[in-house]
């Protein structure tokens, strides 16, 4: 299995690691019995996500995709933010092995969620804006454990 250099650089050198004590959207997907979890604060003022951390729980492009997404919305208006997807961090990333491609689809998954979480505090509905979030798009091919074989 071979990363790109920005995969490798962003597992070993994470941006945004941590927790947001201030944080007004968080979202957690992922599945323990299969070894990712992502788990997303965002501190979002006037509409722009102000600052955004991760806590990621799983392999090293797990971490390299959280760390990338963080790295994609940071600044960006809520509407920008929504626009992410898994391709656009696989992008950003010079790409990924293909059984790889769900950390990415988990990293798209918890924007969603924290945004989806920013929502709710605001007394909106967030499906009509962020869609229906997948707590756990991990598709394993041999985990004995996983509901997905």
């Amino acid at each position: 299995m071979m990363y790109s250099e920005k995969v490798l650089d962003h597992f070993s050198n994470p941006r945004n690691v941590g927790e947001l004590p201030d944080a007004n959207g968080v979202g957690e997907v992922g599945n323990a019995v299969c070894g990712d979890i992502m788990k997303m604060y965002l501190k979002i003022d006037e509409g722009v996500i102000k600052d955004v951390k991760f806590k990621t729980f799983g392999c090293g492009a797990a971490i390299a995709t959280s760390s990338m997404a963080t790295e994609l919305i940071k600044g960006k208006t809520l509407d920008e933010a929504l626009q992410l997807s898994n391709k656009a961090v696989i992008s950003a990333l010079d790409g990924l092995p293909p059984v790889k491609v769900h950390c990415s689809v988990l990293a798209e998954q918890a924007v969603r969620a924290a945004l989806s979480d920013y929502y709710r505090r605001q007394g909106v509905d967030p499906e009509p804006i962020v869609g229906k979030i997948v707590d756990d798009p991990h598709h394993c091919d041999n985990c004995a454990t996983c509901e997905n074989n």
